[in-house]
């Protein structure tokens, strides 16, 4: 989720009310014209897209003005009528052309009439699975959003689903992406550490990005699945991805002990209230979210609750949230690996810290993604701290820091990547096989949902009692576990 501050400095007052008049005109529902246009357009790929919010912007800006050559957006759908002609007056303005538009019931009107190659699933993450499943039946591939899905027998209908259907499903894992990230699974790969016996993983959300989540949908565990599938999803497919292993096992515990009513009163306010909106103290309040203010905000959300009366502004402090923001879990995975993690949305900093243990060594690698500054918007007078690095740590040996991988633009560099290779023409081989199929998406999303499911039995959960037949993600081949190790250096330090 991007901070307001940046929606503004992207989003011009002139865009704003060029938006602002076109969305209140009426919706283009459906047009054979220009599905005739489309199917004219020989060589390029045609995508339909179920979901038009925040994340919905990144695939359809990669087909109207990065890959045009290429692609090109046949149909856009969703619940909320406005924020539909909203996407639909954004890819007018991108493309010239005015592409057909369809409420979520009509889905496969949709597909019928525009015909796409490929599907986009961008919705509520609880709704992932009604559209990957009805896309691949009726045959269309799928591209989706992570998590794939939410629960287990949402999982289990999208693997029988596909192979039933023997379409593609893409899962769009951005964070193997990042080349600081795949300099790690390089290393990994490598053997520099031998093979891999332990992981120590800690994620930190503050209190700007990681409040966000608890004021919109995503504070709803049937929405989202909580932050152990909705955020932790992209870190439990790193581990999976960077151990080239499957989880086995899950036992967790979890907790709300920040985002309460009883924290609100303890910053000496009388609420929660509903929203920030019209809350009564929202002068008082450091976790107001003022959507008037931001241009983004305001044409994609609060000009359009009324066609769903979403409100994009809730109090992260009210009763009625159901998702943790303290949580610890312990996995292990198929090669025999094990994992302490923890993830919580009310820290001073955000990013993480994680710790590979090998039978060589030691990896420990540190990104700090932001850090709290003054009002100026400035580290001038922080603690900086030590930013992002990778460092080795041989058995017996010195340790020694490596030159980190550099990348540009969002998620440190992995959605231009990751957008390259989904759409990109001349595709290269990946030695790091990072494009993520159904498979990956399962395993990395029944993570969450075994630690969910532990964190109410207060017991192991076995990942094969929650879905079945889901087979092995193709991973890249890592050091063995049975070929011999070096000894290490003898040491005579005095014991």
């Amino acid at each position: 989720m991007e901070s307001g501050k940046k929606f503004v400095n992207s989003y011009s007052r002139r865009d704003f009310i060029k938006l602002s008049a076109v969305a209140g005109a009426g919706a283009l529902l459906s047009t054979n014209n220009f599905a005739k246009t489309i199917a004219g357009m020989d060589g390029k790929t045609k995508y339909a897209q179920v979901g038009t919010g925040h994340r919905a912007h990144l695939y359809q800006n990669a087909i109207y003005k990065t890959y045009p050559d290429t692609c090109v957006m046949v149909g856009l759908c969703d619940t909320n009528l406005g924020r539909l002609k909203v996407a639909q007056s954004e890819a007018k303005e991108a493309t010239g052309k005015e592409i057909p538009i369809y409420l979520a019931e009509d889905f496969d009107k949709m597909l019928s009439e525009t015909k796409p190659d490929i599907v986009i699933v961008t919705t509520v993450d609880g709704f992932h699975n009604k559209y990957i499943v009805r896309a691949l039946e009726l045959g269309y591939d799928v591209i989706t959003e992570k998590p794939m899905t939410t629960e287990a027998q949402k999982c289990q209908s999208i693997i029988d689903a596909q192979k039933k259907s023997g379409k593609k499903v893409t899962v769009t894992f951005n964070y193997r992406y990042s080349p600081v990230r795949s300099q790690v699974k390089d290393l990994l790969q490598s053997g520099v550490i031998g093979d891999i016996l332990s992981v120590d993983f800690h994620w930190m959300l503050d209190t700007f990005h990681g409040a966000d989540y608890f004021r919109r949908w995503h504070s709803h565990k049937a929405s989202s699945g909580g932050l152990m599938v909705h955020k932790a999803t992209h870190h439990f497919d790193l581990v999976n991805w960077w151990l080239s292993a499957v989880p086995v096992a899950v036992q967790a515990m979890g907790k709300r002990e920040f985002y309460t009513p009883e924290t609100i009163k303890r910053f000496g306010l009388q609420g929660p209230h509903e929203r920030c909106h019209t809350c009564p103290e929202r002068e008082e309040c450091a976790f107001e979210l003022d959507l008037s203010k931001n241009p983004y905000f305001k044409i994609h959300y609060l000009d359009n609750e009324q066609y769903d009366h979403y409100y994009r502004d809730q109090c992260v402090f009210r009763p009625e949230i159901d998702i943790e923001d303290t949580m610890n879990v312990l996995v292990k995975y198929s090669n025999n690996a094990t994992m302490s993690y923890s993830l919580n949305a009310f820290n001073s900093w955000e990013g993480y810290y994680i710790i590979f243990n090998g039978t060589k060594g030691r990896i420990e690698h540190k990104m700090e993604e932001k850090l709290t500054k003054d009002e100026k918007g400035e580290l001038k007078n922080a603690f900086k701290g030590d930013g992002t690095y990778i460092r080795v740590f041989p058995l017996r040996k010195p340790g020694y820091e490596v030159e980190v991988w550099q990348g540009t633009g969002s998620h440190a560099g992995g959605d231009k990547v990751m957008l390259d290779d989904i759409f990109g023409k001349d595709k290269k081989a990946d030695k790091y096989l990072r494009k993520a199929d159904q498979r990956a998406g399962a395993y990395s999303c029944l993570t969450g949902i075994a630690a969910n499911k532990s964190f109410i039995e207060n017991k192991e959960i076995r990942i094969s009692d929650l879905v079945q037949n889901i087979g092995l993600p193709d991973y890249p081949v890592m050091p063995s576990r049975s070929e011999p190790i070096p000894m290490p250096v003898k040491r005579t330090e005095e014991l």
